[in-house]
């Protein structure tokens, strides 16, 4: 078994993919909780795959730490993707905050900087600036649409190699505002 999640955006997601069966995918709100109820068994994990960003700082650290975490524990393996690869309904647009979306590339700008005609968008980024993508013809689903969670099962699909824990790197795309004092 597989175990999948991803903490980066205000929609966090985690599933357990059985060798047998494709899985089941849930929004986590407390990611131990939602472990705790997608595995019965921990000594039945095999590895762990874990959405490195770009997404909140915070976030994707408190991912990572769980995965680092579990990984430790349970003696297995992990395995890190983007984010930004766990979208499939659409082009993904994640709230960077401070007036910035992290869409594909992966690179952070300014939502009036894409070129979103014609496209379905996804993720909290499309939700946030819903208004403005609409306006230059993009399409967003409503708020509600599972397309704005990422699917873990996505990140078992394009994760990279299994490895060690401390191996799997966070995707940040922008540098973090706190600068080292001489």
């Amino acid at each position: 078994m597989i175990l999948a999640f991803d903490t980066a955006t205000a929609f966090g997601a985690v599933c357990a993919v059985p060798p047998e069966r494709r899985g089941h995918a849930a929004r986590a709100g407390d990611l131990l909780v939602a472990v705790d109820g997608l595995v019965d068994d921990p000594a039945a994990i095999e590895g762990i795959v874990v959405g490195c960003g770009p997404g909140s700082f915070t976030s994707i650290r408190i991912g990572l730490a769980m995965a680092r975490t579990l990984a430790f524990a349970l003696g297995v393996p992990v395995a890190g993707a983007s984010t930004l690869d766990a979208f499939a309904g659409g082009t993904p647009v994640l709230d960077a905050r401070r007036g910035e979306v992290f869409t594909t590339g992966p690179r952070v700008c300014k939502p009036e900087e894409l070129d979103v005609a014609g496209q379905t968008l996804v993720g909290d980024g499309a939700i946030r600036y819903r208004a403005l993508f609409e306006e230059r013809g993009a399409t967003i689903p409503p708020d509600a649409d599972d397309a704005h969670v990422p699917d873990p099962l996505l990140l078992v699909e394009r994760a990279g190699a299994f490895g060690p824990a401390e191996l799997v790197e966070p995707l940040y795309v922008r540098d973090p505002d706190a600068k080292p004092q001489p």
